[in-house]
């Protein structure tokens, strides 16, 4: 061989070596909260094996946590400086961890995004932070036989019954003496469904968590004659044996409607199936009522997010951008029955296309989804506001237990200096 030929294979040695190094994908940490639930997993996985396929820069990893403890797994690893580089955050967290250091911007136009149900986008102190393949909605289930039966107007999204009429439905039903109880509103879950199920019906009688005018407050909001009255209306319900109180089993809050012992339940579209299995064509999904303030439901769920220690923020947000494909939100709205985070996603499913089953959900996630407070205090107030609300239901003292929980917040905020955003208080 020649000086002039083995140079020349040389060449194309490290052309060949060179362009190997150029074309090796940067992995992506992803971590999940969905761990054991098989139908989130299928999907989630395909929607990673096909980015990976798309493209030749990044490849993502996935690692899943069960749901009870992915949170403390991510604060221990924002301690130890581990975060991976996108995370999944439940909806109402996420101005915690923004403010917290968790997260940073996305990297992904809101035009993209402009198609979304508001409560699947996730916003804080004026910057886009996580995005969510869909969203939840709650509703009052019911049989069309029973109301019917006891000549019960159905209300609809444009005329929801009213606070009285639905008091006045309990009553009616709790006295045909068919029932354990007139409605399931499922005290039995103790985790986020108190804040994401009661506080909307709080704010429907004009109350709140928290002044949303600069999020400073519970003064007058959470202690205020709305919500003393939403507290006394509260404390009715159980006082008149009209719901099961806290003291309801986790069996008896998943089948009581199911087996005909609740004639109402408030509850989710993640369940929705499985009900209209169980009554079919006789199953109705009914909006909230409307007690002088509008008639609202929770809104936000789970949504990723790129963690504030990323290298690749750029690439992080590629995956998520690439994950909110509307085949994606069907195809996780198909399996698990949530809804679909875009009108279009909608139409490609089987339940909440138009004139489908559970599409009921999507219009009430449209007209009646009302966000938790989106301030980084949330973290603390929802638990406060579960309690207060459980004592109320054991039969506190209703002005005395809200101005306790308003007392919580306004220290609560006072000592995380307003949870102004850490980078201008520097």
């Amino acid at each position: 061989m020649t000086k002039g030929s083995f140079l020349s294979c040389v060449g194309v040695a490290a052309l060949t070596l060179f362009a190997g190094v150029t074309h090796a994908q940067t992995e992506l940490s992803l971590w999940y909260h969905g761990a054991g639930n098989a139908e989130e997993r299928r999907i989630l996985t395909g929607i990673i094996d096909d980015f990976n396929a798309a493209q030749d820069e990044w490849s993502v990893a996935l690692q899943e946590f069960p749901q009870a403890a992915y949170n403390e797994s991510v604060t221990a690893a924002a301690l130890s400086g581990k975060l991976p580089d996108i995370l999944d955050v439940d909806g109402p967290n996420m101005p915690n961890w923004a403010w917290s250091g968790y997260l940073q911007p996305l990297q992904i136009s809101e035009d993209a995004l402009s198609n979304f149900l508001p409560g699947a986008i996730g916003k804080w102190n004026g910057e886009m932070y996580s995005v969510g393949l869909w969203d939840a909605a709650v509703a009052i289930f019911a049989r069309k036989s029973v109301l019917d039966e006891n000549g019960i107007r159905i209300p609809t999204l444009d005329k929801p019954w009213s606070g009285e009429e639905f008091t006045g439905v309990l009553r009616k039903l709790k006295a045909t003496g068919k029932y354990d109880y007139a409605i399931d509103l499922g005290l039995a879950d103790k985790t986020e469904w108190y804040s994401y199920a009661f506080s909307p019906f709080l704010e429907s009688f004009g109350g709140g968590l928290i002044d949303k005018n600069g999020y400073q407050t519970a003064e007058n909001v959470l202690n205020g004659e709305d919500a003393i009255k939403f507290g006394e209306w509260w404390q009715t319900l159980f006082e008149e044996k009209l719901a099961p109180g806290t003291s309801q089993s986790p069996a008896d809050h998943e089948t009581g409607f199911l087996d005909g012992r609740h004639a109402l339940q408030w509850m989710g579209n993640w369940v929705a199936v499985k009900a209209l299995e169980k009554y079919g064509n006789d199953l109705l999904f009914l909006p909230a009522p409307d007690f002088g303030h509008g008639p609202k439901i929770g809104a936000g769920s789970w949504q990723f997010g790129v963690s504030a220690t990323s290298k690749h923020p750029e690439g992080a947000s590629a995956f998520i951008e690439f994950a909110i494909q509307d085949k994606y939100l069907a195809q996780f709205s198909d399996a698990i029955g949530l809804v679909p985070a875009t009108s279009t996603a909608a139409e490609m499913t089987k339940n909440y296309k138009k004139d489908g089953s559970l599409a009921v959900f999507f219009d009430l996630s449209a007209k009646q989804a009302t966000l938790r407070p989106v301030t980084p205090a949330y973290a603390f107030i929802s638990p406060v506001f579960q309690k207060a609300v459980s004592d109320i239901a054991n039969g506190a003292d209703v002005a005395d237990t809200l101005d306790n929980a308003t007392d919580e917040i306004n220290d609560n905020i006072e000592r995380n200096g307003g949870y102004e955003p850490k980078a201008a208080s520097d």
